[in-house]
């Protein structure tokens, strides 16, 4: 039940956006024995969810989300200073964000976390690009490499730093929203190992071999689909935004909510061809279903959504039959 006051302190700092006061907690549960990975799980992480929570609900703002997240941050640094003046055990790892992945904070999280077990952390922080990942990954020769990836818009970037270091022979530990509750999207990506939480990230970290091998070619058909809805990506939200009546006319839903439905939904189906896991999809449908209604939008939006993403995809049968499948009408919806 402690983790439950820590929890609600921490929570309540954040909705005060009182910095000072959320830097206090977690120090002084680090300076009182509190394991450094439990405070960052259980307090900073299960912050954070619930602050995504507030948004999807429509109770908070970006511009909220965005500042709870600032002090979060400053949060887990506090933790890594902390955590900086643990001895180390010699092992490196590099942790990186794919590119197009803005969320720094998990990233912060794991390699926190695994500083705190004696690895020697290298953060590359927030959208690394492919240069720099590979660079970094021949200068540092790291025992392992962490890839941290919370949408699923760039688990395709993901695939290439884990080809790039597959090649290299160094094992890669993955995690992060956009993988899931389960290891299926990590495997089909060639990911040596997949964690759920900074805590089995530890072990997973602890148990990689030493060496892995090159990985195969991901199947042709679904990366040249994948491709072709990279290149279209605009030019197919564009279409849709003009066709769809939660867009087509101006309001204060279409003009921000609306576009990141799209978005999302293009990059869930990216993310199926991809994997090979179709549940990007259906969770997805769920997410903008929640997130409209929430905004009070009739459920046949989504309907409609679906209708138009089928028409516009009626070249690519892969994705267009993703959509047929699997985004469905809303919970609920008669």
């Amino acid at each position: 039940m402690r983790e439950l006051t820590w929890l609600s302190d921490y929570q309540q700092a954040l909705a005060e956006r009182n910095r000072a006061a959320a830097t206090d907690i977690v120090t002084r549960l680090l300076v009182d024995g509190v394991d450094p990975v439990t405070v960052l799980t259980e307090v900073v992480a299960a912050a954070q969810r619930e602050v995504g929570l507030r948004w999807q609900r429509g109770e908070w703002t970006v511009a909220d989300e965005h500042a709870c997240t600032a002090i979060s941050v400053a949060a887990t640094r506090a933790v890594a200073e902390f955590v900086g003046q643990l001895p180390l055990s010699g092992k490196t790892v590099l942790v990186a964000c794919a590119e197009r992945e803005w969320h720094e904070l998990p990233a912060m999280i794991i390699a926190c976390s695994l500083r705190s077990h004696g690895w020697n952390t290298t953060l590359l922080g927030a959208a690394t690009s492919p240069m720099r990942f590979s660079q970094h990954l021949a200068d540092i020769g790291p025992d392992a490499v962490a890839v941290s990836c919370s949408v699923l818009g760039a688990l395709p970037t993901t695939r290439r730093f884990i080809e790039a270091a597959s090649a290299a022979g160094v094992p890669v530990l993955v995690g992060g929203q956009a993988f899931g509750r389960d290891d299926a999207r990590a495997r089909a990506l060639g990911a040596t190992a997949w964690a759920g939480d900074a805590h089995s990230a530890v072990a997973a970290m602890n148990r990689l071999p030493a060496v892995v091998a090159a990985l195969p070619n991901l199947p042709a058909a679904a990366v040249t689909e994948q491709t072709v809805l990279d290149v279209r990506h605009r030019a197919i939200v564009d279409s849709v935004r003009a066709s769809w009546s939660l867009t087509r006319t101006p309001s204060p839903v279409g003009a921000g909510i609306g576009t990141d439905t799209l978005n999302q939904t293009l990059h869930a189906i990216s993310a199926a061809l991809l994997t090979g896991d179709s549940r990007p999809i259906s969770e997805t449908a769920e997410w903008v279903c929640d997130i409209l209604r929430a905004r009070s939008v009739n459920d046949s939006a989504v309907t409609e959504l679906a209708q138009l993403l089928v028409a516009v995809l009626a070249d690519l049968p892969l994705s267009r039959r993703l959509v047929e499948d699997h985004f469905t009408r809303c919970p609920g919806q008669a």
